[in-house]
């Protein structure tokens, strides 16, 4: 396809926070023109009633939400060359193979397609592994898949906290001679902003009770983004891994900040992980901190970027890997949008905003 082409997109789920994020960043794109809006509890309504930042814009905020029916994907076809989908898990599979049929691309932001594996799929979600479709499907983060996602028809897009615990880890890990850090005993501690949980009010993410505290969930590997960064991890080093990861909600409304603790292999350093990291990352949407400055979610907020820093703590001989980004923009739809770039030969940023919004 041509470098100016526009392809017309569709956005399933576009009143929650990661559609009504993707509508945001759809709308800036240079080659993307948002041509469907679907929603189940708003639909009916205009888009600008739905997300109030649209109101105004010509084209954009008159668009009416319509309710998602997968009978109706030929129909769709004929409007969209392109579908972004924000449903639940178990929706996807099917949807997704009725749009595939029809010829669309699908960008999925459920964790329908990122298990490969139906034995590690299966107890963490409930429901049957896609199979076949999961398979099919390329995972959507460009820094570790990029020479699979030229052409790709279905993308799966990574899950917030798995992404903030890859971009750091990955490099340190690549060759198992070379690897900087013991494949053992990796822990990972997140804290993220409460859009994480969605825009349907509940008492975990309700004001009161969310903005003066701070709390840990799904603990003891109870949290269903593990085997999602264990495939990848094992993946990358050549080797079975297991991590324990601990997420926190903390209250801030958008913002993912991981930190990742490994034990160093002898001679590790500071500067051999930066190195390890730039490396890797030349040209794409990583920025890998001076020695010594630490991330912080505020430097991302509304940016598809990720900081990334490191220390190692010599007394006890853990590498701290750390990440910042926002989840709702890295962490989901911003990133949904970098693997289709690159799925379409486009440069990794196009349309993307790099500059986060400070203070």
């Amino acid at each position: 396809m041509a470098r100016d082409a526009s392809l017309r997109v569709g956005i399933v789920g576009a009143a929650g926070y990661t559609g009504a994020e993707l509508v945001r960043l759809v709308h800036g794109h240079p080659n993307l023109a948002l041509s469907y809006v679907a929603a189940r509890e708003r639909a009916g309504q205009k888009l600008d009633q739905a997300v109030p930042s649209t109101a105004g814009i010509e084209g954009l905020g008159e668009l009416v939400l319509e309710t998602f029916d997968v009978a109706r994907a030929s129909e769709l076809s004929r409007c969209c060359d392109v579908m972004f989908l924000g449903l639940p898990h178990e929706a996807s599979a099917s949807a997704a193979e009725a749009l595939l049929a029809a010829g669309l691309v699908v960008v999925d932001l459920s964790a329908a397609f990122r298990l490969k594996d139906p034995l590690a799929y299966e107890p963490w979600y409930g429901h049957r592994h896609a199979g076949a479709l999961a398979n099919q499907a390329v995972y959507g983060l460009p820094e570790l898949h990029r020479e699979e996602l030229p052409g790709a028809k279905l993308i799966a897009t990574p899950g917030c906290h798995v992404t903030s615990a890859l971009l750091p880890l990955v490099p340190l890990l690549r060759g198992a001679s070379d690897a900087l850090i013991e494949h053992d005993g990796i822990v990972i501690d997140t804290k993220t902003g409460v859009s994480g949980a969605g825009r349907t009010p509940s008492a975990f993410n309700h004001f009161s009770e969310a903005a003066e505290g701070a709390r840990p969930y799904k603990v003891a590997g109870a949290h269903r983004h593990t085997p999602e960064i264990e495939q990848e991890l094992s993946r990358v080093a050549g080797a079975s891994l297991r991590v324990l990861l601990t997420p926190h909600l903390v209250p801030m409304t958008r913002g993912l900040l991981a930190t990742c603790y490994a034990r160093a292999r002898a001679g590790t350093t500071v500067a051999a992980c930066r190195e390890a990291a730039l490396s890797f990352y030349r040209g794409g949407l990583v920025t890998i901190l001076d020695e010594g400055r630490l991330p912080d979610t505020l430097f991302v907020r509304g940016s598809a970027r990720a900081h990334v820093a490191y220390a190692i703590d010599e007394r006890t001989g853990f590498v701290l890997a750390m990440c910042a980004i926002d989840n709702l923009a890295r962490g989901a739809s911003a990133e949904a949008i970098q693997a289709l770039n690159v799925s379409m030969g486009w440069p990794d940023g196009l349309g993307l905003p790099q500059v986060g919004i400070f203070p």
